[in-house]
């Protein structure tokens, strides 16, 4: 280790960077832990001397003051010991409660999600982006999904012919393209 004044130059490194956080953190942690400890003395000092100065200025007997005393402490203990189980299950709850995300109209799950199903659990989104889509009875009865406005899709083909000749000559090429497009949309393309 050199001497100040040496001439040589003290380095710092990021592990030195790293342990004074660390230092920093636990200092800030050991202060809460002290306030807490101080917070629950100070109660402590509370109960008793309100137990005290019932025993003395109220009549009460020793054996209700100490037995109202211990009631008190016992109450002080209990709910520092249980803070902790009540952090952890907000904290679970709250998870829960803020993960939930509606699909009544449809959507797309893009990460593995688990979902409730028939009393087991299903996974859906393992393999990439998957979609939820709602399913609706039409007038006949039939089970389907149901098209964006109830409506069925629409294609349409924009025709330039100069004249009636040209128009029937095309009709082969349009009658394929619409062939293909309802194709398409069978296959979800």
């Amino acid at each position: 280790m050199s001497e100040l004044g040496s001439g040589d130059e003290t380095e710092f490194t990021m592990e030195d960077d790293d342990s004074l956080a660390g230092t920093l953190s636990g200092a800030e942690a050991l202060t809460g832990v002290m306030a807490d400890l101080e917070a629950r003395s100070q109660r402590f000092g509370a109960a008793l001397t309100g137990a005290l100065r019932s025993a003395t200025t109220g009549g009460r007997g020793l054996e209700d003051v100490l037995r109202g005393l211990g009631n008190r402490l016992s109450d002080i203990a209990l709910a520092a010991g249980l803070r902790p189980l009540e952090n952890m299950l907000g904290n679970a709850i709250g998870g829960l409660v803020g993960s939930v995300t509606p699909f009544a109209d449809g959507g797309v799950v893009r990460s593995p999600s688990f979902f409730p199903m028939g009393g087991d659990m299903g996974l859906m989104g393992e393999a990439g982006a998957e979609a939820i889509l709602p399913l609706r009875r039409g007038p006949d009865g039939a089970l389907g999904v149901a098209s964006a406005g109830g409506a069925a899709p629409q294609i349409v083909f924009n025709v330039t012919a100069s004249d009636a000749a040209s128009f029937r000559k095309s009709e082969g090429q349009i009658s394929a393209m619409l062939a293909r497009s309802v194709s398409r949309g069978r296959r979800g393309l």
